[in-house]
């Protein structure tokens, strides 16, 4: 369950956004003025305030300036002003959002919701690990797109990268030079198979400690090459 601050000191609109976000299924609490709210969104976890403007104490500029500087917490500022400047004021300190009162109680919810999922996405997305191969000593790392051996990082081509981990995905296999030519160029080059030989020649000598007697990468004589697992 979602839990959610509000800072609003007029506590019939606070009742009233509290009530609605209760029947959406959040948990929420309400402090009416901003020095506790601040003190509050700052030393607890929550996963969206709700910032009145005017506040007596310390007004939600100032309470979102200051979460923002140690939070991602999404924001929505909500004001009786209705000034373009306060609206750029308060999207340029970091808030998400900014509604104008009256508004509907129901959009609100709306509102929080989309923020909340938009949130939730942002954050999975950061957390997903890198799609790692990891073959005696050999690191590939398919997601930022870079290549160590036994620990030291050597520098690839486009195409370099994109042949070894082809083969590294397929171990075992046995690919003639036609096969990987189309796999890998497929329309974009007009060049001949032997490009595949140049290219495996490259990548041996960035990866194998001995390339006439290679660990990796073998060629199966008459047919074409094979990742040794």
């Amino acid at each position: 369950m979602s839990k959610i601050l509000i800072v609003e000191d007029e506590e019939s609109i606070a009742d009233l956004e509290k009530d609605y976000l209760e029947l959406s299924g959040f948990e929420v609490e309400i402090e009416n003025t901003g020095d506790i709210g601040l003190k509050r969104a700052m030393a607890e976890d929550y996963d969206l305030l709700i910032l009145d403007l005017m506040l007596p104490g310390v007004d939600g500029f100032e309470i979102c300036r200051q979460v923002r500087e140690n939070k991602n917490t999404p924001i929505i500022m909500v004001s009786a002003k209705k000034d373009d400047i306060d609206k750029i004021r308060g999207l340029g300190l970091g808030a998400d959002d900014y509604m104008t009162k009256p508004f509907s109680p129901s959009e609100m919810v709306a509102r929080v919701k989309a923020h909340l999922a938009r949130y939730e996405r942002l954050m999975s997305s950061s957390h997903q690990e890198n799609e790692i191969i990891e073959i005696r000593g050999l690191k590939i790392d398919k997601t930022a797109r870079r290549v160590w051996i036994n620990g030291e990082e050597k520098n690839f081509t486009t195409k370099e990268f994109d042949l070894l981990t082809f083969l590294a995905q397929n171990p075992n296999h046995v690919y003639t030079k036609e096969e990987l030519f189309h796999q890998i160029w497929d329309m974009e080059s007009v060049g001949d198979i032997a490009t595949v030989t140049v290219h495996v020649k490259k990548i041996r000598e960035k990866i194998e400690y001995d390339t006439a007697k290679p660990q990796y990468i073998e060629t199966i004589w008459g047919v074409g090459y094979r990742f040794k697992v």
